[in-house]
């Protein structure tokens, strides 16, 4: 079996330096207007808000914590060579923290987050329906039916799920399993920019 300090600091590799997102459940609500996002704890309290800049939507993605200092930012295109990337850098030390890819197959949906350097995939992000993740991107309006994913860790252990719920804007919670080893705070926030990645 594991040494579970020897997990911890695996983990804790893929930290981000600006938020503590050390709890196993989070709301995500998107604003009426453009791709605005407030992340929630389970104590309702904001823990994130980000908002995509408008003309860069290929480009940059930034957030920052309930305080409203700069907390991490989304890059189209990391380090690691894959099609369809998108780097979560760190605001406080400038660094990628991970890398999400998309599997491009017209009817569903995965994710696969990455470590920057090796490429090693972390964990997967993976739509429950395949018929809703295909009309989602056929017709506009299958985007107003909430769509559901779950999460893998590496070895494909279920470790999480990210529920939508039926609203005139994007809502959704994000829950993650506190036992397992997937990078808790890179999953999350990779959950939480998702929605606004699906929708460009």
């Amino acid at each position: 079996m594991d040494d579970p300090s020897t997990s911890d600091a695996e983990s804790a590799k893929y930290d981000i330096s600006t938020v503590d997102l050390s709890d196993d459940r989070y709301e995500v609500k998107q604003s009426l207007v453009r791709n605005k996002y407030t992340v929630r704890d389970s104590a309702g309290d904001v823990v994130l808000r980000g908002k995509q800049k408008m003309f860069k939507l290929k480009e940059e993605f930034p957030f920052v914590t309930g305080d409203d200092e700069d907390a991490f930012s989304v890059k189209a295109g990391g380090i690691i060579d894959v099609g369809g990337n998108y780097a979560i850098v760190d605001a406080g030390t400038g660094e990628e923290v991970v890398v999400l890819d998309e599997d491009y197959s017209l009817f569903v949906e995965n994710w696969t987050i990455r470590d920057p350097e090796t490429g090693e995939a972390l964990a997967t992000i993976q739509s429950k329906n395949k018929l809703l993740s295909g009309l989602r991107h056929l017709v506009g309006a299958a985007n107003l039916i909430p769509n559901k994913y779950e999460i893998f860790d590496a070895g494909g252990g279920h470790v999480g799920d990210i529920e939508g719920q039926f609203s005139m804007r994007d809502a959704y919670t994000v829950t993650v399993d506190d036992a397992s080893d997937v990078p808790k705070e890179a999953v999350i926030a990779a959950a939480c920019i998702l929605d606004a990645l699906e929708n460009q």
